[in-house]
């Protein structure tokens, strides 16, 4: 018999990428890039908050409002935030995939020096939240 309490409650699109982040954003002049952190948000609190309890705050509030009254502090702990919850996700699914807040760090942070870093870690969180999102379509 099927655990039915498991069952994902919608399929969700496992659609992020860097390339579409990219050139999305060039075209709509940095629109969709909280569109980008809105969807992935939500997305990650469909399939993670059901198991952890917590609630990621929405990645267009963070970005287009609570970033300049905080002078950029709150995207800084939210994208350590999400990348933990992400990685935290992963481990539960016993996923093929890591990503931890370490990345974020490494990365987006000190890989801003040789320009690419930030592209790297974009890409390795579009790559963990299109693991957990076929995951949950999968099992729930």
């Amino acid at each position: 018999m099927e655990d039915y309490n498991n069952r994902p409650v919608g399929q969700l699109n496992p659609n992020f990428g860097l390339l579409k982040y990219i050139l999305l954003s060039i075209v709509t002049f940095g629109i969709y890039a909280f569109f980008f952190h809105s969807k992935m948000s939500s997305d990650l609190n469909i399939l993670a908050s059901r198991h952890d309890g917590r609630r990621t705050l929405n990645g267009a509030l963070v970005y287009l409002l609570l970033s300049w009254l905080t002078f950029g502090i709150v995207p800084i702990v939210w994208e350590h935030k999400i990348s933990g919850r992400m990685g935290r996700e992963l481990d539960r699914r016993r996923a093929p995939y890591n990503i931890s807040s370490l990345d974020y760090w490494l990365w987006n942070i000190l890989g801003s020096l040789i320009i690419i870093g930030p592209f790297i870690y974009i890409h390795k969180k579009c790559e963990a939240m299109n693991v957990l999102i076929r995951d949950y379509n999968n099992l729930g």
